[in-house]
């Protein structure tokens, strides 16, 4: 059976994203991958980072700009919008009460 964090990585990305940007500013897709895994989330993988990046850019959530690399190609780099803001704080609100749910069933409380 496989550990079913991945698929709950999967799930929050989004939010563990938006969070990201929101604390530490602007960040290329390489640099968010290291900063997840730091974390823990370390089954995030660019085929998994990429279209999740690419659907918040769509939805307005995050926007997206070319800078020109140090020593290599350039870098896009995104950041999180206003809409993203609203919508991080949103779901910030509605994790908190998923996670209390949750831990109470997990752990047999009443």
């Amino acid at each position: 059976m496989s550990p079913p964090q991945g698929a709950w990585t999967r799930a929050l990305l989004q939010l563990c994203l938006l969070g990201v940007l929101e604390s530490e500013g602007a960040s290329y897709g390489y640099a968010l991958i290291a900063r997840l895994s730091a974390a823990g989330l370390d089954t995030v993988k660019p085929a998994t980072l990429y279209p999740a990046l690419a659907r918040l850019a769509e939805e307005g959530m995050v926007g997206i700009r070319w800078a020109a690399g140090e020593n290599g190609p350039g870098r896009k780099y995104y950041s999180i919008t206003q809409q993203g803001r609203a919508r991080l704080e949103d779901q910030r609100r509605a994790w908190g009460d998923f996670k209390a749910a949750v831990t109470v069933l997990a752990e047999g409380r009443k």
